[in-house]
């Protein structure tokens, strides 16, 4: 699922169940129990999947499932149709991740149980998204009238992309869109969603223009994986560093997003400053998760 699939006011309920599982966590501790969720990696991840991992537990469930594609059935030729039907028969939710883009949605298609996308290559994560809403409605109180910089890797990121599909539904917001022309934004984001609706956006290259007129930065990392020679990273991975130098650039209240993981793009003499978020972020990821896994099982908690 996306977030797209859900309406604003669905979101809202998402995002407030989230806050209430950070409120009274023990309230939540047996929703599900005796419900299973397999997680099916076919690509590497550490947060993603150790969060689903703990939601799960969290909420009194049980995890399965594999943790890279070799050393599952798919090294084997075994189709993700035919995976997940299999995997319906052991679990009562799925979170797949996969370097294919459209094959959690190919997976749901064939799946008789609830299947959450947990990244598709270059394309989306609709769970990191969710993540991030929550973590800004939470810190700014609003999603709505905010100047939001993106920063890095804007053309392979999929965590960029989902965010902006989701934040152009809020009123009066506004990107700055950080990146060298190498690592622009994509033509169907840029075009297709922010032209087409008439959101307005800035492209700039340095990081330092555009600091002070930012109410959030969303730093993301370039991705090694995405590139198809090892050159092309090389010069491209050193382009921004954030550090405390350029942090005094910003607004006292500028919060720094990032879905991790960092290489060397935050320099760690910025963890300290109390505007750093990205390791809260990672926290709200796991409420946002059981929120998700409680809409989508159909649990309610009274």
């Amino acid at each position: 699922m996306s977030p797209l699939d859900l309406s604003v006011e669905e979101l809202d309920q998402l995002l407030d169940l989230a806050n209430d599982i950070e409120k009274s966590p023990e309230k939540y501790a047996h929703a599900c129990a005796g419900k299973k969720l397999a997680t099916l990696f076919y690509e590497p991840s550490t947060r993603t999947r150790l969060s689903f991992e703990a939601a799960m537990l969290n909420l009194g469930g049980s995890v399965l499932g594999f943790s890279s594609a070799d050393s599952s059935s798919a090294a084997k030729g075994e189709s993700v149709a035919d995976t997940i039907r299999v995997t319906s028969c052991y679990a009562d939710i799925c979170a797949m991740r996969h370097p294919k883009e459209g094959a959690p949605l190919v997976a749901s298609m064939a799946s008789s149980i609830p299947v959450i996308n947990a990244g598709d290559g270059g394309h989306q994560h609709p769970t990191q998204t969710l993540t991030d809403l929550l973590t800004i409605r939470s810190l700014k109180g609003h999603l709505g009238n905010l100047t939001i910089g993106l920063c890095g890797d804007l053309k392979f990121g999929r965590t960029v992309h989902s965010l902006i599909q989701a934040l152009v539904r809020y009123p009066n917001v506004k990107f700055i869109l950080i990146s060298p022309e190498e690592l622009r934004l994509p033509g169907y984001i840029r075009d297709g969603v922010l032209k087409k609706q008439d959101i307005p956006y800035e492209e700039v290259e340095r990081l330092e223009d555009a600091l002070p007129n930012l109410d959030l930065l969303y730093m993301t990392r370039v991705q090694k994986e995405r590139f198809f020679n090892e050159e092309d990273y090389v010069r491209m991975k050193d382009f921004y560093i954030l550090d405390k130098a350029k942090m005094e650039l910003a607004k006292p209240d500028m919060y720094i997003l990032h879905p991790l993981p960092r290489v060397n793009e935050i320099a760690v003499e910025v963890d300290d400053d109390p505007r750093a978020a990205y390791f809260k972020q990672a926290q709200y990821g796991v409420y946002v998760r059981m929120a998700l896994i409680l809409m989508l099982l159909e649990v309610k908690v009274c």
